[in-house]
């Protein structure tokens, strides 16, 4: 027999759900909104949606939250990638997460730039910028 899955896209969510990758106990509450999709500890979640809230994803592997982007209007999401499968999703950041963690994953590409970082003092040395 089929378990049944709920649709959280149309129903909010009430579970409690401990972390796949760091056992933190994962509740609604303190969120700021009834769908709980990621951990605010580690911000990791787990590939269980083809689109949001829907559970009809078979892969059920972990999802990595990888970076951050600001959405119109200025809300915050995290971007996880699947560990297992490669896809990609974007949630919205809850009232609760981690605000270190946040910030860290939005530094992380000034803090490892795709070039040397005396590359851009060279650069920036050829421009006189006195006048402005």
């Amino acid at each position: 027999m089929k378990k049944h899955k709920t649709d959280y896209r149309f129903n909010p969510c009430h579970d409690v759900f401990t972390c796949k990758s760091c056992g933190w106990a994962v509740g609604p509450e303190g969120a700021g909104t009834q769908h709980r999709n990621h951990c605010p500890h580690c911000l990791s979640s787990l590939h269980v949606d083809d689109t949001p809230g829907d559970r009809s994803a078979d892969c059920g592997g972990l999802m990595e939250a990888i970076a951050v982007w600001v959405r119109k209007g200025g809300e915050w999401a995290i971007i996880h990638r699947c560990k297992r499968c490669g896809a990609l999703s974007s949630n919205r950041v809850a009232a609760d997460d981690d605000a270190v963690k946040l910030m860290s994953i939005a530094a992380r590409p000034l803090a490892l730039p795709p070039f040397p970082l005396d590359l851009m003092e060279r650069m920036a040395g050829q421009f006189d910028f006195s006048d402005r």
